[in-house]
């Protein structure tokens, strides 16, 4: 009976634990859907925004007059802005975005910069970089928790700041990219000094469809800023779709091993069960005899 009891006690426990990942999942997949669409949406302005940028900016004397744009002679200081989520229970999630922050700082020394600051967002990846002696500005951490885009874009107002000052040399994310819902994986990207593909295969004569008031430099000054402030903005709520994702599927994971472990308790319990009905009956008939 003792035997039987604790199964019983087991198999409540892992009912309690299917429960409250069954309802985590159900939270991160309405939360998922939630951002997503925000996510979508805003890069799909991005694109257009940026072929609207990459028209205006196909003569290449017109990209090389913004300083935003220009790169640093020297190679002094780097500032990387890395994503992470504030809680776990969300699979690999984070341990890919810290192992990956690692190797950006050391591919960025090994390429000659000196000092490299990190501006983490998400409570895990704070206590990571502060963990590992890394110099950082932890001021907005909170960023992955509630994200806003008047937030977002101060910073992205800091780090043009710094850049044109010179006070730093190269500005690049780190970031877990949502792929799909079962392939979120960490990415780099560059920021500063402003390098967008989609310039470099901008068709040279599609700037003539565009009538510019006033010059092209002066438009540049206007929305090279507002750009780097949007893809900050959807950086972060990519890594939020993925965050979401990664939970959703590792809460999935959680409540299918439960329900198996679940399953495989029933049956030893309802073995053990008759087995001890079977014995009782034995005794009872050899009794009688």
């Amino acid at each position: 009976m003792a035997a039987l009891k604790e199964l019983k006690a087991r198999i409540s426990s892992v009912q309690s634990t299917l429960k409250i990942t069954s309802a985590m999942k159900m939270v991160s997949s309405a939360k998922l859907h939630r951002v997503q669409a925000s996510m979508e949406a805003l890069a799909e302005f991005e694109r257009r925004y940026s072929e609207t940028v990459a028209a205006l900016c196909s003569d290449p004397d017109v990209i090389t007059a913004s300083p935003l744009a220009t790169e640093h002679k020297e190679k002094r200081h780097a500032t990387i802005i890395a994503f992470s989520s504030d809680s776990s229970l969300c699979g690999s999630f984070n341990a890919n975005v810290i192992r990956h922050l690692s190797r950006t700082v050391d591919d960025l020394h090994n390429e000659g910069f000196g000092d490299v600051t990190v501006f983490p967002v998400g409570e895990k990846i704070a206590q990571s970089t502060a963990k590992a002696g890394y110099a950082c500005c932890p001021d907005y951490r909170h960023l992955a928790g509630k994200h806003s885009y008047e937030e977002t874009a101060r910073l992205a107002d800091l780090l043009m700041q710094d850049y044109l000052a010179g006070r730093t040399d190269r500005v690049c994310t780190v970031y877990n990219h949502f792929f799909s819902m079962g392939h979120q994986a960490p990415v780099v990207e560059q920021i500063l000094p402003f390098n967008d593909e989609s310039l470099a295969n901008a068709d040279r004569e599609s700037a003539n469809d565009y009538i510019l008031e006033p010059g092209p430099d002066e438009l540049l000054a206007s929305l090279l800023p507002y750009s780097i402030r949007t893809r900050l903005y959807r950086t972060l709520l990519d890594s939020i779709t993925a965050e979401n994702a990664a939970r959703m599927v590792a809460m999935q994971t959680a409540t299918d091993n439960a329900q198996e472990l679940i399953d495989e308790l029933s049956l030893e319990y309802n073995k053990k069960r008759q087995q001890a009905i079977t014995e009782e009956l034995a005794d009872i008939t050899q009794g009688n005899a």
